[in-house]
């Protein structure tokens, strides 16, 4: 968990943390990340590469939490790719951009079904309110 405003919130909570990436694949059960979108048709967490955290936390650790804001509900993907390029611009696009909608599955092997088969085995989103108050 490298991303600063990710790591002043744990700060405030007092909640501790691996700040750094030593050892992080042998001893992180969970990675927290923020997102750039969160896809309500699908039901999808839009990450990528250009958070602080790279492309490691959403994809070693067996969990990767996200915290994410209400601001950031689009309706499709359609609208989260667009605003990827509003927000990078069309020629600067992130190097990895990935839609999570939960874990990976395979049933490639003998027709056994295998959770987390690439990537964690859970997802879990933290919705933050940041709608502005309504004024009486």
């Amino acid at each position: 968990m490298w991303e600063p405003e990710l790591k002043k919130l744990l700060h405030a909570g007092n909640i501790v943390f691996q700040g750094d990436d030593e050892g992080f694949q042998d001893q992180a059960e969970a990675g927290l990340t923020s997102c750039e979108a969160l896809v309500a048709r699908t039901g999808s967490v839009l990450v990528s590469g250009a958070s602080g955290s790279g492309r490691r936390l959403s994809i070693y650790p067996d969990q990767h939490l996200v915290l994410a804001r209400t601001s950031q509900v689009v309706a499709d993907i359609g609208d989260a790719l667009a605003l990827l390029q509003r927000t990078y611009g069309p020629d600067q696009l992130p190097s990895m951009v990935s839609l999570t909608s939960g874990p990976s599955r395979t049933a490639d092997i003998e027709k056994t079904l295998v959770l987390g088969a690439h990537g964690p085995r859970s997802l879990v989103l933290f919705l933050l309110d940041d709608a502005p108050a309504a004024t009486t």
